[in-house]
């Protein structure tokens, strides 16, 4: 079958079994997602992580199938895929572990802003809490920040109509198909959102949420994000969960504090309590904390190395390698760094993983 490589690419997401780790672990053993499905069956058990049922599953014909089915959707409603490979695919979220290998994205929102801020909550929200969003909102307006929330009821939805309000680009984060509005009450904001912002999931059109999909939510929440700001919370949840993934992801993370007696500021309260959250006084704590009020550096979070992470002294050698050259067959970097090729092709993983290299035909590899 004669069809771009994002075909593939989209095919590798719907394969049983393979998850977002796996389908960079089969694309750096076979070069890409098309050669992927031109390996026999012999190779591809061969691949780490990958057994015979895997194997079978990858080349079975209802996978491609399938994505095509999802690219007739895609094309008709406007979704736009985009495969952790390319450009457009966020810088903040390419840099983490557990990235998606492919979103979903209906809308207009730059999502590698200069500028992003998080703004998450109770489902359950009182007046004090939605007042607190508003005014934040109406503070950061002049620094055009994306604003990024969940959809749902409560804070997340005034987040959203905040920025809406004051002209603010804003991405709805889903547990669904981009095309399954949850809840469906915000069907029209979802649509005001598309032509400010946008809607940004990744699951393939169809998908309905599912309990199992919203923690998977909230990790692409704080992965986008610089700070998440927790407004109200109670002590389990969709925003404490958002919260640790922040924490682990290295965000800043704030909440507001509240009554004490009140259900939804004991999350909030605990966060600041156990240091796991700054305590959020006033909208210049974000500001001041982000250094907006700072002239946007020429390294923008649009440019990786405004995000890059440490590296250890042999991915460093072999990045200094690429400076040299840009694209390397990995044998011709095995023999110059001296590294087994079995450890090299991991490191190659996690630095491709990271948005630093990407894979070429022919196990090669090129600097993104």
């Amino acid at each position: 079958m004669n069809q771009p490589e994002l075909f593939y690419q989209s095919a590798l997401t719907s394969v049983p079994g393979v998850g977002d780790v796996l389908i960079r672990q089969l694309m750096s053993y076979c070069g890409s997602a098309s050669e992927v499905f031109r390996s026999p069956l012999s190779k591809l058990r061969k691949t780490p992580g990958v057994g015979e049922v895997i194997a079978r599953a990858i080349l079975h014909p209802d996978v491609l199938r399938e994505a095509e089915q999802t690219q007739l959707r895609c094309e008709k409603l406007g979704i736009q895929q985009v495969f952790y490979t390319e450009k457009a695919y966020p810088v903040r979220l390419k840099a983490l572990y557990d990235a998606p290998a492919m979103l979903y994205f209906q809308g207009t929102a730059d999502l590698n802003a200069a500028r992003t801020l998080g703004i998450v909550g109770t489902r359950q929200a009182t007046d004090y809490g939605r007042r607190i969003t508003e005014e934040l909102i109406q503070a950061v307006q002049p620094y055009q920040p994306l604003v990024i929330s969940g959809l749902a009821y409560g804070i997340d939805i005034a987040a959203h109509r905040a920025s809406l309000i004051n002209s603010l680009s804003t991405v709805g984060v889903m547990a669904s198909g981009v095309d399954i509005v949850y809840p469906y009450v915000h069907k029209k904001t979802a649509q005001e959102m598309v032509l400010l912002g946008g809607l940004l999931t990744e699951n393939r059109p169809g998908v309905k949420p599912d309990a199992r999909l919203f923690p998977a939510r909230n990790r692409i929440i704080a992965g986008l994000s610089d700070a998440i700001v927790i407004v109200e919370a109670a002590t389990k949840g969709g925003a404490l969960i958002t919260a640790e993934y922040a924490n682990n992801y290295h965000r800043e993370v704030f909440a507001v504090p509240g009554h004490l007696n009140q259900t939804f500021s004991q999350g909030c309260n605990k966060l600041i309590r156990e240091n796991k959250a700054q305590i959020y006084t006033k909208p210049e704590d974000v500001i001041e904390a982000l250094n907006w009020d700072q002239p946007v550096s020429k390294t923008a979070p649009t440019d990786k190395t405004a995000l890059a992470l440490e590296f250890t002294e042999e991915e460093s050698q072999i990045l200094a390698l690429f400076r040299q050259k840009p694209d390397w067959h990995i044998d011709e970097l095995s023999w110059r760094t001296q590294i087994h090729l079995g450890k090299l092709a991991s490191l190659l993983l996690n630095l491709e993983f990271r948005g630093m290299v990407r894979t070429l035909p022919g196990k090669k590899y090129q600097l993104n």
